[in-house]
């Protein structure tokens, strides 16, 4: 192999590691594929990257060829440990790894160096949850100076759509309201195994000014999720569900009642909450 270590497909059977469908565990064995990954993370050379889910380490073993100067790891599944412990012994003192459950850890726990990057091959069934999670951190901007990954395909639709689209919803409103997301691969299913029964795509994420006027966060995920929870109604009657005002709430953000939720851009969703905000103080 390429950095001098045993096949990947070598490595799952020496050391027992098949799939866990409970762990979401779709493993990405080609290490031209992974490598590809880890160079649209951008330039690894000063950066400490943060990957969730290693599994048997193909996308970390990519992330060290590529040059990342250290790599935290976290898996939450122990069979995966001495697999990871090779590649560590390989790299000395570039890979660090942390038995836990991802779903428990925060970023400013870590001992991470100001440039991280964020670059992981998710597991499908937190992918979206740890997403959201990243996106809440405060301050911000955070410590991250980017994040890649890997979602199921019609999840990176989500968050990449364009307002109007029927893709568009609240996922779409949280990502692009604090980062400028951009799908910049796709794989199919027969890439992973097991093979999933659905393609998937790598996300990069570069966090920018929030779009719109400044708003709460907490604000924003309330009137993006009663919109979108209701989208087919008019935003007169979806939101309902958190103002007993809804025409009130809308004539503050100077938004047509008969809109309909992705009908509405990501600064009318900022205005929105902002309304929103003035409302509960009233």
């Amino acid at each position: 192999m390429p950095d001098g270590l045993p096949a990947l497909r070598d490595v799952i059977q020496t050391h027992g590691l098949a799939a866990r469908k409970s762990l979401g565990q779709n493993f990405l064995l080609d290490l031209n594929l992974t490598s590809r990954i880890a160079r649209y993370a951008g330039d690894l050379e000063h950066a400490t990257v943060l990957e969730i889910g290693p599994g048997p380490g193909g996308l970390t073993r990519a992330l060290l060829m590529e040059g990342a100067k250290k790599v935290v790891v976290i898996e939450r599944d122990a069979r995966c440990l001495p697999a990871l412990e090779e590649i560590s012994n390989h790299y000395p003192g570039r890979l660090k790894v942390l038995n836990k459950d991802a779903l428990g850890i925060k970023l400013d726990e870590l001992d991470l160096s100001p440039i991280v990057r964020i670059v992981a091959n998710l597991p499908y069934n937190i992918a979206t949850k740890l997403l959201i999670d990243w996106l809440r951190v405060q301050p911000w901007p955070p410590l991250y100076q980017s994040m890649t990954l890997m979602f199921q395909k019609e999840v990176a639709l989500r968050i990449c759509a364009d307002f109007g689209s029927k893709a568009y919803g609240r996922l779409a409103v949280i990502s692009q309201w604090r980062t400028r997301p951009e799908i910049v691969m796709k794989l199919p299913a027969r890439a992973f195994t097991p093979s999933p029964k659905v393609d998937s795509a790598v996300v990069h994420f570069e966090p920018i000014d929030p779009v719109g006027e400044r708003c709460q966060l907490e604000n924003l995920e309330a009137v993006s999720a009663a919109a979108f929870g209701q989208r087919r109604k008019m935003l007169r009657s979806s939101l309902k569900q958190i103002s007993k005002e809804p025409l009130e709430l809308l004539a503050g953000a100077q938004i047509d009642p008969r809109k309909r939720a992705e009908q509405l851009s990501i600064e009318d969703f900022t205005r929105l909450a902002n309304s929103y905000e003035q409302m509960k103080k009233a």
